[in-house]
């Protein structure tokens, strides 16, 4: 039977249990505020509870190249990661208004519907917000705190840190781009500039911290040279790109079942992505009229659904953007073949992660 390399050295596994044992520690820790702060707790555990681990993949393999031994205390660092994405999540799905996560009522709405079964006085909605808020804020505080206590060699931590505290700004700079994205007019804009705007939203909101970040945080605390953390910094921020072009797909064209989302989601949610980008300049009037007037209406059906994917096919855009993802996964691919003092192993594992990350089912 072939391994997947989110599998290799049992890294789901341990990242889970680590994940439960966090989540254990910090209930013991709300347990002294109350039993009513064990509500925020269950949000995020219903969030952690499985998943790819792609990050945690990304840290924990960056280390390694670097030759450095497996340890329970890089495990803890790179479930830190999945911690850092819980935050993103929680607050992505606020700001998008999003109903569901994986399938499941995303947490704001899911402390909502606890405040209608409770009949509490006030606003469900504003109440749900509050809640998911906070929660996301314990997980920035618990990425922290993971990285901090790990365990791993100071000098380590020390030298990944710069890469870390990188990430978690820009990340917060990259949620607001996306934010400033959706309200600005692309009305009279050419075609290559929507593209470059898409494309810096997925850079920073995406790119760097799904691979490109936890990558050099790992290769950097292990003591990777400078050449190959450029080479990685190529590779990462490649995938990482190709990894959200390929979300922007399964975001109009997924399979609910597998997305945890309802189809279209990113249609009713107006997200101007490089896939929009596309279809708007290869689309006749007729389905760019369509597109345009549709795009971002939370009202959308099934039959809307439809009609715009077809205008998107028939536009070339998921063909051009299909392109873009192997080229890009080639090119990540390139950056990779040229790192000279990496361990084998790890490289081996980190050129599998390629097709992990950008052949997702739909």
């Amino acid at each position: 039977m072939v391994v997947s390399p989110l599998d290799a050295a049992q890294l789901r596994e341990r990242v889970q249990r680590c994940v439960d044992d966090v989540l254990v520690h910090q209930s013991t820790v709300l347990a002294e505020v109350g039993p009513d702060a064990q509500e925020l707790l269950g949000a995020v555990a219903r969030l952690l509870t499985g998943g790819k681990r792609l990050r945690a993949a990304f840290l924990y393999w960056g280390y390694r190249s670097a030759g450095q031994p497996d340890s329970d205390a890089v495990v803890r660092v790179a479930t830190a990661m999945e911690f850092f994405q819980a935050a993103a999540l929680i607050h992505d799905d606020v700001m998008d208004d999003s109903d569901t996560r994986r399938g499941m009522p995303a947490a704001h709405r899911s402390l909502a519907a606890r405040h209608e079964q409770e009949s509490w006085s006030g606003d469900a909605g504003r109440f749900g917000v509050a809640g998911a808020i906070l929660a996301g804020n314990l997980c920035l505080n618990w990425t922290e705190e993971l990285y901090a206590t790990s365990g791993l060699d100071a000098q380590h931590l020390a030298r990944g840190r710069k890469v870390f505290d990188l990430m978690r700004t820009q990340l917060m700079g990259g949620q607001f781009l996306d934010v400033v994205e959706s309200v600005r007019s692309w009305d009279g804009m050419p075609t290559s500039e929507r593209i470059e705007r898409a494309e810096r939203v997925i850079r920073f909101k995406s790119a760097k911290y799904t691979v490109e970040h936890p990558l050099l945080i790992g290769a950097s605390a292990g003591g990777v040279d400078a050449d190959d953390l450029a080479a990685l910094s190529r590779y990462g921020l490649d995938l990482g790109q190709a990894f959200q072009l390929r979300d922007d797909l399964l975001g109009v064209f997924g399979d609910p079942v597998a997305t945890g989302k309802p189809a279209g989601d990113d249609l009713r949610e107006g997200k101007r992505t490089v896939l929009v980008a596309h279809a708007l300049a290869g689309a006749d009037d007729a389905g760019r009229e369509l597109v345009e007037s549709r795009l971002g209406d939370p009202a959308l059906d099934t039959d809307t659904v439809d009609r715009l994917r077809e205008v998107i096919t028939a536009s070339g855009a998921v063909d051009a953007v299909e392109a873009d993802i192997a080229r890009l996964a080639d090119s990540a691919r390139m950056a990779l073949k040229s790192t000279r003092s990496l361990d084998p192993d790890a490289v081996a594992v980190l050129d599998q992660l390629i097709d992990s990350a950008t052949t997702r089912e739909h």
